[in-house]
This record gives structure tokens, sequence and C-alpha cells, in this order.
């Protein structure tokens, strides 16, 4: 699906022939599928308005309307059939019901980063909460949103919650300004507590394995700490630094090489689009030879947000490796293997590094950096897709399909679908 100010195109994933279209009351600002794909909601936030659309029946339509008390945020229940609409300033979170059109009110949501969090079967949801001056989480039955848990936190400012995949732990984690990741059990408990150093800068992000087994933390002094699940103690600390040193580790560097021909001396001269696209400059990877340096930018000290700590991190779908990037060093993934918990290989890019994604079904990473390529790496090696196409295409989001074999490509104001053979075996 996609929206063009306010019109909503659905198109079939595989022939990106148009199935509906659909009229909204005003330009859509955001788009999301329930979890059956069955309904598609639009979230109007300027009037306030969420529509719903059914790709069953064409005819039927939706409109929730939060009035004067205004819309920053919508999001589908695990289920499908609720609608979960937080309203200006954080007053409260509303829950809509498409069967039984009951509603249901959440008092004092946190404004942060991740104030809400579903555990992956759908049960359970957690609420950051924020009142008379102290932090809180809320764990509710998504059945039939009874309050299940209610528990303060020992966070300054709470950031961020996140369940793990199997939905028995859930990891609370506080500002910047201090280094704490707290994990709670399902019924409020406080497991564990990790701090690993006290005055500087703190956590910048976090990711959980899929197995769960491994919680990754990212931190502003440039370094990931893993936690194992049994104990809740560092298992290892996983540095950034600007010199690859170690010959165990690969580099793939990306190069640009423009082709010298002379369109001019040509038999035809080929017209200026078509010489744009056969003589533009192509990139391929070499194998650097280690040591080596990185690329390093020295960050602005006295500005907040500076850019400096790892940032981005995720972990591929069989548990086997993780993918990082420190924001200082910003054209570098750095690929570790958890098996050996060793560096195992390093894609220097000639642009910043804008998104990188696991392929959802095998140990397979697609990077973009705002150019018109995709990098694809795999334990097999790397290569470069250009994106076909006369016009200037910049790439500054990718996700992969749930099958693994297509992926959608973001530019400012365009996408398109990059289809991948899929190996026979």
């Amino acid at each position: 699906a996609s929206c063009v100010q306010h019109r909503l195109v659905v198109r079939d994933a595989s022939s990106l022939q148009i199935r509906q279209l659909y009229t909204c009351l005003d330009q859509i600002q955001y788009i999301e599928w329930s979890s059956d794909s069955l309904f598609i909601l639009c979230a109007l936030y300027k009037r306030g308005i969420v529509q719903v659309w059914s790709l069953e029946q064409p005819d039927w339509h939706c409109k929730i309307d939060e009035g004067s008390a205004g819309l920053v945020a919508s999001c589908w229940s695990p289920d499908g059939r609720h609608i979960l609409n937080t309203t200006e300033f954080h007053l409260r979170i509303t829950v809509w019901s498409l069967c039984t059109k009951s509603v249901s009110y959440i008092k004092y949501p946190k404004a942060c980063q991740q104030g809400v969090a579903f555990t992956k079967d759908g049960r359970y949801m957690a609420v950051a909460e924020r009142r008379d001056c102290k932090d809180f989480i809320s764990i509710f039955v998504c059945s039939n949103w009874q309050l299940l848990r209610h528990f303060d936190t020992e966070t300054q400012d709470l950031f961020g919650i996140e369940w793990a995949p199997n939905g028995c732990v859930l990891a609370a984690w506080d500002t910047c300004l201090e280094y704490k990741v707290l994990l709670y059990s399902l019924d409020g408990r406080l497991l564990s507590s990790y701090r690993a150093y006290e005055w500087p800068l703190g956590v910048k992000s976090i990711a959980w394995s899929p197995s769960s087994q491994f919680l990754a933390i990212g931190s502003f002094d440039e370094k990931v700490r893993i936690l194992n699940h049994v104990t809740w103690k560092k298992i290892t600390e996983l540095d950034h630094p600007a010199t690859i040193a170690s010959k165990k580790t690969i580099v793939y560097k990306e190069v640009e090489k423009s082709p010298t021909v002379d369109t001019e001396r040509l038999s035809f001269p080929p017209t200026r689009a078509l010489a744009s696209s056969l003589f533009s400059t192509q990139s391929k990877y070499d194998i650097s030879q280690v040591p080596l340096s990185l690329q390093y930018i020295k960050p602005v000290a006295d500005r907040a947000n500076p850019k400096v700590g790892v940032g981005m991190l995720a972990f591929s779908a069989d548990n086997c490796f993780l993918a990082t990037k420190n924001d200082n060093i910003p054209n570098a993934v750095w690929i570790w293997d958890i098996r050996k918990l060793k560096l195992s290989v390093v894609l220097e890019q000639l642009c910043t590094i804008q998104c990188f994604q696991w392929d959802p079904c095998q140990p397979r990473l697609a990077v973009c950096t705002g150019s018109s390529r995709v990098y694809l790496w795999s334990p097999a090696g790397c290569v470069v897709v250009q994106v076909p196409g006369g016009g200037d295409f910049q790439i500054v989001s990718l996700s992969w399909n749930s099958s693994g074999d297509s992926m959608l490509l973001l530019s400012k104001d365009h996408f398109c679908v990059c289809y991948l053979e899929r190996e026979e075996v």
C-alpha cells in the first residue's frame, strides 16, 4: 500500500497491479496494515481522524474521530481488530474495537521513543507511563484490555521498553544521561539491573536476538555489550575501532569505476538519457588488505544528540550474526559472528549508511546509503545491485517482504520493488 496526498493505493505485491483505490478526507500521514492484511488504517493527524478500509469489502469503511483531544500516533493491536490512538500531549491512549465498537482508555502514557510494546504472540501489551514525576509500566491483557500488573521503575526518565521475542522478559532503559537497563518478568518482578559505567552518555540502542538468548546494548562509548538470558550478566564487549587490525576480518570496500567511452565518436551517438544509464559510474566491492583505517568523524561535543556511539544494531533471523553501525564511523557496517563472538566482516561504503535490514528467512543483509544502489551481504560474499532507470532514485530506506523473495526500496517521493530469485534447493 502507498499513499499519494489523500489517496490510498493498494497494489499486488508480485505484479504491482492496482487492486484497490481509496480516497480519504485529507492528506494521509501514516498507514499501517492489520496483522491479517484484511484492513488498513490511514491516520490523518492534522484532523485528528483515523480512517479504516477493508480489502474484502471495499464498500465498508470506518472513521474514528478523536475530536478536540487531537491525535499524534495510531497503531493496530496484534489481533488486527483494535486500534490504539494516542491523543495530543499524551493525555491518554484510546483503544477502539472494530468488532464491538467499544472504547477503552489508558491514562498517562509517556511521551518517549518506544512507549508501547506488544509481545510477539499478541497476548500482552506493556505501556510506559509517567505520573507524579515518576515512571511506571502497566501490563495489559490484549484479549479484554484488563490491567494485569502496574509497577514503578527505577529510572530517572524512562526512554523505551521492548519485550523479548518469547514474551517472558521486558527490557526497559533509561535516558542517555543515565546508563541503566532494567529487566522485568511478566508479573512485574525486577530480574536484573545492568549498568556498564556511570557518568558519560549511556544507552543508545538495544536489540533482542530472535531466540531471546541475548540482549545487545549499543552505547555512546562505541561499544556493544551482550547480556545472556540466564544470569543477565555481560558475556562480551564488541569494540568499533577506526582501524581494523585482525587478519581474520574480511573488509569489503566499495569502489566506483567510470567507463571511459567517448560517445561523440560512436557511429550512432546515444541520447542523453540513454548515455547516462549506459555509461554511468558503476560500483563494486574490493577486498581490502588489513590493517585498514576507516573514515572516522570526530563528534561535536557541545551539541545535543552527538553522532557518536552504536545507533543501529540487528540480529539475523538465525541468531548467527549481528549487524551494527557506529555513528562516528558512518560509512561502515560491522557484521559479527555470534557463535564465535568475533568480528567477521566490515562493509566500507562510499556514502553514509542510511538503513540496513536482515532477510527474514536467511542470513542475508540488505544495506542502503542514499544512492541508487542496494548492497547485499551473505556468508557467500557481497553484491551491488543497481536500480535500473534514468532518474536519480536515492534509496533512503528499505523493507523485506516476509517471504524473503522481494524488497521494497523507498526514496523521498518514489518507491520500487526489488525481486530476488530464490535458489533451488
